[in-house]
């Protein structure tokens, strides 16, 4: 089921969310401060290419007031604004009963690009 619903979300649009977050990803890691917040915007863009099937982890070592720095600092620059946007297509999937399951991926990408760091893809 997982493998339908990952081919389903890749045509209707998770093709380019992945291009768009492995291009930011890819940008952010030219400058040296960026390399942190560009790798978890590449983990991001693997659970935006192929999202069910896949969960959100906690990790039990986060690295404690390091991983809540680098949250804060990701939510002022960019996290707050991805979480909105997946929010809103979550909105728009919500709308139809076919859409629920996407809807429920979005809300999981929205999780994971608020606050990345301390949590993993497994």
């Amino acid at each position: 089921m997982s493998l339908i619903g990952n081919i389903i979300w890749i045509i209707f649009g998770g093709i380019f969310i992945f291009l768009e977050y492995i291009i930011c990803g890819f940008l952010m890691c030219l400058t040296i401060v960026g390399i942190p917040f560009g790798l978890k915007i590449i983990q991001l863009s693997v659970l935006g290419l192929a999202p069910f099937g896949q969960k959100v982890e906690y990790n039990e070592h986060a690295g404690g007031c390091l991983s809540i720095l680098l949250n804060v600092i990701w939510i002022v620059i960019g996290g707050i604004w991805i979480a909105i946007t997946h929010l809103l297509f979550a909105l728009v999937f919500a709308i139809t009963i076919i859409g629920i399951p996407f809807a429920v991926q979005h809300v999981k990408l929205a999780g994971f690009a608020l606050t990345p760091f301390g949590k993993s893809i497994r």
